[in-house]
């Protein structure tokens, strides 16, 4: 890959910079910017459509912000994005292009990768997922005995699960009752068997999602998944029940599924950005067709967002150099993901594979050490059940952790006051992190309940809250199929510029594969009660214990 728009000099000279902002403001707090600047919300807020952020809740300033821009140039991110845009192969360790984007692109031009225009073939699985989605819906398309289905099992793992697993669950509003969608990831036994309790094999189809076909994990659960079916409706079901998202024809067809039910994607993918894919065929038979288009639309207007719009106005792009300036500057290492809805508490969960798995990288592109930290910990859970759980650790813990708070002004049920709670605790909590609570506000407040002074000046310290901490907050109308599309893209995009100012592959994914190989190579040792002993004390010790308490 090109680096020659990557200015390390440059880098390390905005990095000087932000070091020297950091000291300037170490003692300056949000609460003060605020009450000395009203304007402060309509200066560090932008839009895409009706999609608000506000990250006026930050440690920055207009010079701080500058900065980050300044950064962003020397790091070459405009030339970066372009290069994906353009189909360079910017996943340069695997030599791939990276252009995911095409697949939610709404426009006639041509998209070339590799020298061919790769529309015409997305186009085609498009059209080929719509005709099955709808006749699967409508009843069409049965199962082996001319039943219609009324439980579609998705098998796949990481990016061939967490995307439509979180998206289905997100936009329950637009599914059927009479179409239940059930997603198995876990080679653990305990999934597939708790998945299929209940389930009537002969109304049940199959999606294995893989794109080599060989996916440990997920070919065990597909043969546990065949073996349940032919028990009770015989070999010549499967062909009726079971369909595929792959690229290995021939693994499928040997498996027994159609090669009409066998829907391909290319290598330009990545696991992790498939969601948009034929991988997205288990969220369109949730929510249908019309709504998973609405779904690709909203992901392509941020798409032409982030590609079009200067970045001082772009939401991936301020977030991304948000979080740079705490992981790399102020050295917060982890980020809490904070949906205050509760179909969204799979979010942080699919964020943590987008973030961690893309940035969590020690390189550089020139195969030198990175000289800071990368991609921080992504966790999270939706409010308002965090604040019962967590919440104390980011109020009055000893680390700082920015937040990104995320809201609907519009829910799905009119319930008397419950969103109107859920929006006042979501904006209170990003106030009180905020603004925090003096030691003189406790007192007062201690002393006005008529608190013993001796016993309020004990107590006191236990309630204050430091305040300072910095979150986000998005707001948008409705959480539907457009507007989380916009989400997820936008997130998406936000770590590709984070990976470009680090100088880092975001696209590749090498950490999975020692942890894989290693336990193929265990495999043996654990089914075998002779096994010899090649492994480290500590492994072969613990081999030991599991096959002594084996029933």
């Amino acid at each position: 890959m090109d680096q020659t728009k990557f200015d390390q000099t440059k880098v390390d000279a905005a990095f000087l910079k932000l070091d020297a902002h950091k000291t300037r403001l170490q003692n300056t707090r949000m609460r003060d910017q605020f009450a000395g600047d009203p304007t402060r919300f309509g200066l560090f807020s932008v839009s895409c459509g009706d999609l608000l952020l506000d990250y006026s809740k930050n440690r920055i300033d207009t010079p701080v912000m500058t900065s980050l821009f300044d950064l962003a140039h020397a790091a070459g991110v405009e030339s970066k994005r372009d290069a994906m845009w353009a189909g360079e192969h910017i996943n340069f360790t695997e030599d791939r292009a990276v252009q995911h984007m095409a697949l939610r692109y709404q426009g006639d031009s041509e998209v070339v990768v590799d020298g061919l225009d790769v529309m015409p073939d997305i186009r085609r699985v498009l059209a080929a997922m719509k005709i099955f989605v709808g006749d699967v819906r409508a009843g069409e398309i049965t199962g082996h005995s001319g039943q219609a289905f009324t439980d579609i099992v998705n098998i796949g793992i990481g990016g061939s699960d967490l995307g439509p697993a979180m998206v289905t669950a997100a936009l329950v509003p637009y599914t059927r009752a009479d179409l239940r969608l059930h997603y198995v990831s876990n080679v653990d036994g305990a999934h597939m068997a708790d998945t299929l309790k209940g389930l009537d094999p002969a109304r049940t189809m199959f999606i294995i999602a893989s794109k080599t076909f060989t996916t440990d994990e997920t070919m065990t659960n597909a043969a546990s998944a065949r073996e349940w079916l032919v028990n009770s409706l015989g070999d010549d079901a499967v062909q009726d029940h079971f369909a595929a998202l792959s690229t290995n024809i021939p693994a499928c067809k040997a498996f027994g599924i159609s090669e009409a039910r066998i829907f391909g994607f290319w290598d330009w993918v990545g696991g992790r950005y498939s969601v948009w894919s034929a991988i997205g065929l288990p969220i369109a038979l949730a929510i249908g067709f019309d709504n998973f288009e609405q779904f690709l639309a909203g992901a392509g207007e941020m798409d032409i967002h982030f590609r079009d719009t200067p970045l001082e106005k772009n939401l991936p792009t301020i977030m991304a150099l948000l979080g740079v300036w705490y992981r790399n500057v102020w050295g917060f290492s982890t980020q809490a993901i904070l949906p205050y809805d509760q179909r969204m508490n799979r979010f942080a969960a699919y964020l943590q594979q987008q973030d961690m798995e893309s940035n969590g990288k020690s390189v550089t592109a020139e195969n030198k050490s990175v000289s800071g930290a990368t991609g921080p910990i992504i966790w999270g859970e939706s409010g308002t059940n965090g604040q019962h759980a967590f919440y104390q650790l980011i109020h009055q813990g000893t680390d700082i952790i920015p937040c990104d708070f995320l809201l609907a002004v519009n829910p799905h049920e009119m319930m008397g006051q419950h969103h109107a709670k859920l929006a006042a605790n979501c904006f209170a909590q990003s106030e009180a992190l905020m603004l925090g609570k003096t030691l003189e506000q406790v007192l007062a407040e201690l002393d006005i309940a008529g608190m013993d002074e001796d016993r309020a000046k004990q107590l006191a310290p236990h309630k204050v809250f430091s305040g300072n901490r910095p979150s986000n907050t998005l707001l948008y109308s409705k959480l539907d199929p457009k507007t989380l599309g916009k989400l997820i893209a936008l997130y998406e995009h936000k770590v590709f510029v984070q990976g470009a100012i680090w100088n880092i592959n975001s696209f590749d994914q090498w950490g999975v594969e020692l942890g894989k190989q290693l336990a193929k190579d265990l495999l043996p040792n654990v089914l075998d009660k002779a096994g010899a002993a090649t492994h480290d004390s500590s492994t072969e010790g613990l081999l030991a214990a599991f096959k002594t308490r084996q029933i």
